[in-house]
């Protein structure tokens, strides 16, 4: 099977020693595998050729997931799966799927101007992120008006969701078919580049962890919860992640990909 990986540019701009080791198991299993960087390449548009057997999406970008829906247009087969990444992506979509699937998640609204949103605060803080951001960039937690007042308007989409209280660390948790790990750490502008503490996966953190994999369709995930004094708050969804702080995760998600393309190439 020939396989391409969609790449993003890591911070720092290193290899990732997680996806070198899950190169070299479908390696050495027979799978040829090509990674790179679709911001780096000029693409044809119009007349996307599907050269490989397997598309696996490892960005975020608007770039590669555009060029993700055009291989998928074109008939090829994407992991995760390219609406399943779409709905992922966007965090209202997102929300409101976990709601369909009664996983535990806060009160989220959208908005063009952050002022609109200014009578949310009579109830309490506000986290205010963009609607298809990652990494953690431009998420603000505001208390106070002024505050509000000085997110600017006009840069798109911005989800405004309730806060919830914490332990005052995030709790990561990563997702690879029925396997799923978890690591806590303090959320701040550049968290994703650190690995976190690994811990025990709670019963219903893998319930949930899980509802999500089947709801979604995904299968190699990650999920952003906060521990709250009401139980575990799922507040992002992301495809791919980077599996920083997990024991092992490489031939769990080399195993996925072998097998998720042998299944979609053989129906």
């Amino acid at each position: 099977m020939r396989i391409t990986v969609l790449l993003t540019r890591r911070v720092p701009d290193r290899p990732s020693p997680v996806l070198a080791e899950v190169f070299a198991r479908l390696e050495a299993l027979g799978h040829t595998v090509d990674a790179w960087i679709p911001e780096d390449r000029l693409l044809t548009a119009d007349s996307v050729r599907v050269e490989s057997d397997l598309y696996v999406l490892k960005s975020h970008t608007e770039h590669a997931l555009s060029l993700a829906g055009a291989i998928h247009d074109a008939g090829g087969v994407v992991l995760n799966d390219y609406p399943s990444c779409l709905v992922a992506q966007d965090k209202v979509t997102a929300a409101r799927r976990l709601r369909s699937l009664g996983v535990p998640t806060p009160d989220t609204w959208l908005v063009a101007d952050p002022g609109l949103a200014t009578g949310l605060l009579a109830r309490g803080p506000l986290v205010v992120k963009p609607n298809r951001g990652h990494r953690g960039a431009d998420v603000r937690l505001v208390t106070h008006e002024a505050e509000l007042s000085g997110i600017p308007a006009g840069g798109g989409p911005l989800v405004v969701q309730r806060h919830v209280r914490g332990p005052g660390e995030d709790l990561k948790v990563y997702v690879a078919g029925d396997r799923v790990w978890a690591v806590r750490k303090p959320f701040d502008a550049l968290s994703f580049t650190r690995p976190g503490r690994p811990v025990r996966v709670s019963e219903e953190v893998e319930r949930i962890a899980q509802q999500v994999r089947h709801g979604f369709g995904l299968e190699l995930f990650g999920i952003d919860v906060i521990e709250s004094p009401d139980g575990p708050m799922v507040v992002d969804v992301n495809y791919f992640p980077g599996y920083k702080g997990c024991t092992g995760p490489a031939p769990v998600i080399a195993d996925v990909i072998a097998r998720s393309g042998g299944a979609r190439l053989a129906a």
